[in-house]
């Protein structure tokens, strides 16, 4: 038995077997066992065809694009110029992206027309208000998110229009205004709402900055509005300045114990949605209680988890006792997106301290749901349940 070696990946493939075991608590082990390993083959020949369909080249969509171009130059000035419309069809959108864009190709910035799309002064303080807290924008200069603002439009929905159809090639970036908006996936060939947008929040990124097609459909479910940002603009300052950023993270994010177990190519697509906030002595960061919408990674400076006291009646108290800190490299505020429980803890800033932050929706939409790449790090997890809460029974539950 000394001899038998343990193939590589299966002790990785039976903890995450076990993590939804203990999370879903199924009546049957055998079948969920099925269940299970059935959806991850799934996945991985999902994955297998993605990477197959994106390395093939698309030289007829080159040609067909080029050759739109040169019959149309009379009216190029007149597009840039009109508002798109949301979409209420089903047809699927003409290809309007051949190769992939370089963001280090210097030439864009200078061959790329600067769009504006004039707005009153209540349609400008709307577009702020909906765009202060999108992380892509958080790590533009002053400058570029002013060009951003000019970019986008104003895109007014109904009931039952479809914004994005999944398969469609990408031509804007929505951030939400208004409105609710459905998220569906097909799966067998029926579409599965897993999940929705409500009022807030921005959506259409991946197709753009991957050269991708759009990875789901989303559909409005009331009267609503949305600003757009075109795929162009969109290249020249959200794309460029994410490959800024890579350069300036990239040995960072390896060094992160909770993402140094992702590919190369996951840690940089984390690094695209990486927003950046500095906080000073005592700011608080996270208050226990609160909805769980992003997480953090320290970048430089420290900071500090508290928990509320229990009295011996098992009542809450608003006293607060320390008990961990956190510095450069480490990070909070994932547990409760993997327990979908409020923020069990709160946490300050002490001193100086500049974080990288990470949506949520962002990141599972990339990579998956928190999970599954929990399951990776397993054991660091449970040792932080522990330290918390004083067990893993939150992984149980």
């Amino acid at each position: 038995m000394s001899n038998v070696e343990i193939p590589a990946g299966l002790k990785e493939l039976l903890q995450g077997y076990t993590v939804e075991v203990l999370r879903r608590r199924p009546p049957n082990l055998v079948e969920f066992a099925v269940q299970h390993f059935t959806r991850l083959l799934e996945n991985q020949k999902n994955e297998q065809q993605a990477r197959k369909s994106s390395s093939k080249p698309a030289a007829k969509e080159v040609t067909f694009e080029t050759a739109s171009n040169k019959s149309n130059e009379n009216d190029e000035e007149e597009e840039v110029k009109e508002t798109p419309k949301a979409r209420t069809g089903r047809s699927r959108r003409v290809a309007v992206c051949a190769e992939a864009y370089d963001p280090d190709d210097d030439a864009d910035d200078n061959t790329e027309p600067q769009v504006v799309h004039p707005k009153t002064e209540a349609q400008r303080q709307r577009l702020q208000d909906a765009c202060k807290d999108i992380l892509l924008f958080k790590t533009l200069e002053k400058e570029q998110f002013s060009e951003v603002l000019d970019a986008m439009f104003e895109v007014l929905v109904k009931p039952q229009d479809h914004i994005i159809d999944q398969g469609d090639d990408g031509d804007n970036f929505y951030v939400i205004d208004k409105g609710v908006y459905d998220i569906f996936v097909a799966k067998d060939g029926v579409n599965v709402c897993v999940g929705k947008y409500n009022n807030k929040g921005s959506f259409g990124e991946l197709a753009l900055m991957y050269n991708t097609p759009r990875a789901a459909t989303i559909v409005a479910t009331e009267e609503g509005a949305l600003w757009g940002l075109d795929r162009a603009t969109f290249h020249r300052l959200i794309v460029k300045n994410n490959a800024k950023k890579r350069r300036t993270y990239e040995a960072f994010i390896e060094c992160v114990p909770l993402l140094n177990c992702l590919e190369l190519s996951e840690r940089m697509k984390i690094v695209d949605v990486l927003g950046v906030r500095t906080f000073n002595d005592g700011d608080r960061i996270i208050a226990q209680g609160d909805k769980a919408d992003c997480f953090y990674i320290v970048e430089s400076g420290e900071v500090k988890i508290l928990i509320k006291t229990k009295t011996k009646a098992g009542k809450q108290d608003n006293t607060e006792v320390e008990v961990a800190r956190c510095s450069r490299g480490q990070y909070f505020g994932e547990l409760a997106l993997v327990t979908n429980k409020p923020r069990a803890a709160s946490v300050y800033a002490v001193g100086e301290t500049k974080c990288l932050v990470i949506d949520v929706q962002a990141f599972e939409r990339l990579l998956g749901p928190c999970m599954d790449i929990m399951k990776r790090n397993i054991s660091q997890y449970e040792d932080q349940l522990v330290a918390l809460f004083g067990s893993s029974d939150d992984l149980k539950r």
